[in-house]
């Protein structure tokens, strides 16, 4: 493949969100079996978020909270896949391919050893990518602060975009 050095461009996004009881646990876009889950206007997919937010630097876009701020009624509760599947229209409409997501979810619980081919496979299937297009890691903060002792979670995301 022959490609113009200029053509490519890479994106970084983050999310965080305090765990809350009785919220779904939803990470890239699967609800995992968890009691606690990510407190946020939309379903607070920390994961999906940041994949966004990677996305949207990569192409010179605004950030999810201008294009879908969290005063407006319409994003209450929604699922975030819809609004990965926005951001990846946005993207196709100005010519942009992604070539690679990397991924990494920062939480103590929890363990998303089980969920990381599925989770991979549901973003895939969002953005009409290749699983193995999307890397998706998880670690600890080894029970330091607020993450660390599971208040909450985050996520970092960072991407490869080729325009035409």
């Amino acid at each position: 493949m022959n490609v113009n050095p200029y053509s490519l461009r890479t994106g970084i996004g983050y999310d965080i969100h305090r765990m809350s009881f009785g919220r779904p646990c939803v990470i890239g876009g699967v609800t995992l079996p968890f009691p606690y889950g990510p407190n946020g206007h939309s379903d607070g997919d920390v994961l999906t978020h940041a994949i966004c937010d990677a996305l949207l630097g990569a192409a010179g876009e605004p950030d999810i909270g201008n294009l879908f701020p969290d005063t407006d009624p319409q994003y209450q509760g929604i699922d975030s896949q819809k609004l990965l599947g926005q951001v990846n229209r946005r993207l196709r409409e100005k010519n942009f391919h992604i070539i690679n997501i990397d991924a990494t979810v920062v939480a103590q619980k929890p363990s998303l050893q089980k969920h990381r081919e599925t989770i991979a496979k549901t973003l895939s299937r969002t953005l009409g990518l290749k699983p193995e297009q999307i890397n998706v890691k998880a670690t600890t903060n080894e029970q330091m602060d607020a993450i660390g002792q599971g208040l909450g979670i985050s996520a970092q995301a960072i991407c490869l975009l080729f325009q035409e």
